[in-house]
């Protein structure tokens, strides 16, 4: 299963460190949604070479040209704010069907998908879960699991991903 289109932009930044990624998230959104996407996520993956992924998407889908649009608008305010520390490689990525889940909203909206989850520590003797996404109560997220009902508190999610038909 793809992601869709992903587009490649080379960013340099020499600042000392890298800020909390809320203010990585903070200061990319107005620009995304400015542009008429909607911000699903943002992923780093540090080292020599570190990889700073934005996750887009839009009603009608994304399209290569989308994320040369969006990853010329990001790159500027990276530029600008450099809240990363040393050499990246920006990447602007549609979710695609195998979408990671960034906000606890998500397990909302997509009820009745399959999800798989993959935990900090261990339920029951494990780390990884799939199964019918049912919903969020309170802060716990709930799945269908071989006719089972599983309920996971959010804070010991580690990844999520949703597996959307195409």
């Amino acid at each position: 299963m793809g992601r869709g289109p992903i587009f490649f932009f080379r960013h340099k930044s020499d600042t000392d460190c890298m800020q909390a990624p809320e203010r990585v998230i903070k200061l990319l959104e107005p620009v995304v949604e400015g542009l008429g996407y909607e911000l699903v996520g943002v992923e780093f993956q540090p080292g020599k070479q570190g990889l700073l992924r934005v996750y887009i998407d839009h009603a009608e889908g994304i399209e290569v040209d989308d994320c040369a649009r969006v990853s010329h608008q990001v790159s500027g305010v990276l530029d600008v704010e450099d809240p990363i520390a040393g050499e990246y490689l920006l990447e602007v990525s549609s979710p695609g069907t195998d979408r990671p889940v960034f906000k606890t909203s998500d397990y909302g909206r997509f009820v009745g998908e399959q999800v798989r989850i993959r935990l900090h520590g261990r339920i029951d003797g494990r780390r990884k879960l799939r199964g019918k996404l049912l919903g969020l109560r309170d802060d716990h997220v709930v799945i269908e699991e071989q006719g089972e009902e599983v309920v996971v508190p959010v804070t010991e999610i580690d990844r999520a991903h949703v597996e959307l038909e195409p």
